[in-house]
């Protein structure tokens, strides 16, 4: 079964016990290591049977995939922050806007843009200014150098966005949980539908049984996380484990379905994504 998922901590938490042969009866991993934005493209041309991909990227893939109920990333408290160079928002007030300011971003088509847009839609009169596209690990440094007013960050910049002398302008997690009391939904694991309902059920089984596997023995994934976040201090790799696996990975459920549904409803209401079919979302 060839998958793809990134090289994070809690993707390769999630996923070592399966990959390494380790859970019964599971098909075997043919495994290629990307990040998100990647996957993301994978998806929309239809590569690879299994893909870790960003919640925003749904809309336009769920014709040929089905989303896993497990696996995949949401959570609370959890969610992308916009940082500034100087303290006191660097100069940026939310009542002045972002307008005229320039916004780095990791990427258009995920679920931080969405809630960057969404965030700005509701409290950022007059909008943001120019938004440039870059890659993930340059975002602080070009904040922290003035080459952008202001950057959208994901994943472990939580716990590292002070090494670099930034300050955090919003957390928009903060904003998504308070406007919809839903936790907030990150990455998502799918499958192609044209490998039958019996084999989507098997990969959610397996999926899920690989995530139990590496709670009951954690020390068991550790070599492997370590070897795919090389720049990664293991404490704040630790850190990001903690943060984004959690019961939303074993399953879904009935807030997370919700929350999904409500990011992409909310994100088809802005013009940003093609609105969800009435039954995009069911699983075999």
């Amino acid at each position: 079964m060839r998958i793809a998922y990134s090289p994070c901590p809690n993707d390769t938490f999630v996923f070592h016990a399966w990959a390494h042969g380790l859970v019964p009866g599971a098909p075997p991993l043919d495994v290629t290591f990307a990040d998100i934005d990647v996957t993301n493209g994978m998806a929309e041309r239809g590569e690879l049977d299994v893909l870790k991909v960003s919640y925003a990227a749904l809309p336009w893939v769920l014709d040929d995939y089905a989303l896993l109920p497990c696996g995949g990333a949401l959570g609370r408290g959890c969610g992308p922050l916009v940082l500034t160079r100087e303290p006191g928002h660097g100069g940026i007030s939310l009542l002045g806007g972002l307008a005229g300011r320039t916004v780095a971003v990791p990427s258009e088509r995920s679920t931080a843009y969405l809630l960057f847009r969404l965030w700005a839609a509701d409290v950022v009169p007059g909008g943001v200014g120019e938004v440039v596209v870059m890659p993930f690990h340059e975002i602080m440094p070009a904040v922290r150098d003035g080459k952008v007013d202001a950057g959208l960050v994901i994943h472990e910049a939580r716990f590292t966005y002070g090494q670099y002398g930034l300050h955090r302008l919003a957390d928009l997690g903060e904003h998504w949980e308070a406007t919809t009391g839903l936790p907030i939904p990150l990455g998502a694991i799918i499958a192609r539908r044209s490998l039958g309902a019996d084999t989507l059920k098997l990969l959610a089984e397996s999926a899920r049984a690989s995530v139990r596997m590496a709670w009951d023995d954690p020390g068991a994934s550790r070599a492997y996380v370590r070897a795919h976040a090389q720049e990664m201090d293991p404490a704040v790799a630790d850190r990001h484990i903690g943060l984004y696996v959690n019961d939303f990975t074993a399953d879904l459920g009935e807030d997370g379905y919700a929350a999904v549904r409500a990011l992409l409803t909310r994100a088809a209401a802005e013009g940003l994504v093609p609105p969800l079919g009435p039954d995009a979302l069911s699983f075999p």
